[in-house]
């Protein structure tokens, strides 16, 4: 009976380490997957602003996302997932930083870790993703060299420390404010959008976007179809993006925060959101490319309290933001004179303030699992997007204003007029615009005549 009782034991004892194993596996697999998905992110980024961009400039604001892509994985190797492990408490140095310096074991091979490189690939896809945000907005007369130094600060610096403090489980603004954010609308699109706001202001509007009487002047994309399906592309990503923002622990799925949920509320919310948000801007707009970033909209709206809401609140909260975004966009645009070129200041700035505030009205009293930390409160959502918001505009114009009295944030006047494929690029994005008509005179006389 005794050596029974040894081998059962025993037996336990291994399935409960091949379990473990499994979850480990599993989770790896899950994240790996989220990542890849979130490359559609890119892509999408990558064709809707070609297409919004004017014929000229279709590969210069290509490029943009491509170099962005390039040296945001890198930079956020060296510095970005530091960061992230060493402030959740605010300015004060985390020993837990020491795991994420580029020589430590766990940022290598090492067989044993099932955890560190997939989450620092699905993390440095959101780094990837700020920088795609800002770069829509100041397409056509921003150098490459320029918007590269911005991309990797934002993307590999300001928005990693936000995450830190409001998308850690130990993050200060969770502890001291209550902050929920599940699907990150402050720590990615807020910080994203107000740093992007700062940049405008000292990049200055295209040439030709006002008259010397304020009045506007409509400068239209080349190629509006390209810019659907690259939104289109974009909402798929955003299945990969807001599934890396879950953790599997082998008892079930929970938030960055360490509170339960399910892959089926996500689901059903980020649906419902997403259709919400697309019904709001095309009521309000008519216009098929508002439309498509109503589904952007509708995502960061519900982002907040995304495993929390009933789908049918996800969808009005969601079909809220997208009726009042694009009238954002058309206050500043026309009011403060601000040119972004794909309304992202409104979409993902103000979208994410949006979706942090209605996580503070519709989910006001969720407990925190975090020991000490109030629960989700208005004020206490708030209060968050607010440092959110300071944490992007603050670093978006220094950085830009710095680059701008060295002459490195606008291309010159010339090539702006010219285009800035012939100005930056060495490649042509339509090169068959060169070649005549073709007429008969072009035909060649066949040997017989």
């Amino acid at each position: 009976m005794e050596q029974q009782l040894v081998d059962m034991t025993t037996r336990v004892e291994v399935l409960e380490k091949a379990l473990g194993t499994a979850t480990l596996m599993n989770t790896e697999i899950f994240y790996w997957w989220c990542t890849a998905l979130m490359i559609a992110i890119h892509a999408g980024f990558l064709a809707y602003e070609m297409g919004a961009s004017r014929a000229k400039n279709a590969l210069a604001s290509g490029m943009k996302n491509l170099i962005a892509f390039a040296f945001l994985v890198p930079t956020f190797f060296y510095v970005g997932w530091w960061i992230y492990l060493s402030f959740p408490g605010g300015l004060t140095y985390s020993e837990a930083g020491n795991a994420g310096l580029p020589w430590a074991a766990n940022m290598g091979p090492n067989l044993s870790d099932q955890a560190s490189g997939i989450f620092y690939a699905a993390f440095t896809l959101f780094a990837a993703t700020t920088a795609s945000i800002m770069s829509g907005s100041v397409i056509e007369r921003i150098r490459i060299s320029g918007f590269a130094i911005l991309a990797v600060f934002l993307g590999s610096v300001v928005w990693i420390l936000g995450a830190a403090w409001g998308w850690h489980p130990g993050g200060w603004l969770t502890a001291t404010f209550g902050l929920h954010d599940t699907g990150a609308a402050g720590c990615v699109h807020m910080i994203a959008g107000f740093f992007t706001l700062g940049v405008l202001i000292n990049l200055g509007p295209r040439l030709g976007r006002y008259n010397k009487d304020g009045t506007i002047n409509p400068i239209v994309g080349h190629n509006m179809p390209m810019s659907l399906i690259g939104l289109m592309l974009i909402v798929m990503g955003f299945f990969g993006f807001l599934g890396g923002c879950i953790i599997y622990t082998g008892g079930g799925w929970t938030t960055i925060y360490n509170t339960p949920t399910t892959l089926s509320a996500f689901g059903f919310n980020t649906l419902m959101a997403v259709a919400g948000g697309m019904i709001g801007s095309y009521l309000v707009t008519r216009d098929p490319f508002w439309m498509m970033s109503g589904a952007l909209i509708g995502v960061i709206s519900s982002a907040s309290g995304l495993e929390l809401y009933y789908p049918g609140l996800a969808f009005l909260i969601s079909f809220a933001g997208g009726c009042v975004m694009p009238k954002i966009n058309t206050i500043l645009v026309e009011r403060f004179k601000i040119d972004d070129a794909v309304g992202a200041v409104a979409v993902h700035g103000f979208g994410g303030l949006w979706g942090l505030l209605a996580a503070g009205i519709f989910a006001s009293g969720y407990p925190n699992v975090i020991e000490g930390a109030p629960p989700v409160s208005f004020f206490g959502q708030f209060a968050s997007a607010m440092v959110f918001l300071l944490l992007g505009f603050i670093p978006g114009y220094a950085l830009s204003y710095v680059l701008k009295m060295f002459g490195l944030l606008r291309v010159a006047e010339a090539a702006e007029v010219t285009g800035l494929d012939k100005a930056e690029v060495p490649a042509r994005a339509y090169p068959e615009s060169a070649i005549p008509a073709f007429s008969a005179d072009m035909v060649s006389p066949s040997p017989a005549e």
